[in-house]
């Protein structure tokens, strides 16, 4: 019994995991996510609600705020001290002319201890940085 229980959440589980991104609707724009140099990067909020997919954003045409969370290590590296601790910060960014059929790219990426994000559109101009920062 106890065998059949621990199969059978195994297979719920991997269910969860292999959901495919849904295709994208023309009348909305599509932001995908992507990290340079952190560990996970995902879809937070859209416009103060939580987003329920961390792998992509679709908006309607106009302006939104997307907050994305980033998570990336940090090293001490000070002295003796070589451990490392993860990082989980939430960035805003507000964008007024999303597009209907267009994909955008949030690229999120951290320089030193300071982590920070870009919206680019699909000519791979950016039209949006970060306006807010807020780590844990």
């Amino acid at each position: 019994m106890r065998r059949m229980f621990w199969l059978f959440t195994a297979v719920a589980l991997s269910a969860c995991t292999t959901t495919p991104v849904p295709q994208a609707d023309p009348r909305l724009a599509w932001v995908d996510l992507s990290t340079v140099s952190g560990k996970l990067v995902m879809a937070d909020r859209l416009d103060d609600r939580r987003w329920p997919d961390g792998r992509y954003f679709q908006v309607t045409p106009g302006e939104h705020e997307l907050i994305v969370r980033f998570d990336f290590e940090v090293y001490g590296g000070i002295g003796f001290n070589t451990d490392t601790f993860e990082r989980k910060c939430y960035i805003t960014l507000r964008y007024e002319h999303f597009q209907a059929g267009q994909r955008y790219r949030v690229e999120a990426r951290e320089i030193g201890l300071r982590p920070s994000a870009r919206l680019y559109d699909s000519q791979r101009q950016i039209v949006a940085e970060d306006s807010h920062i807020n780590c844990l």
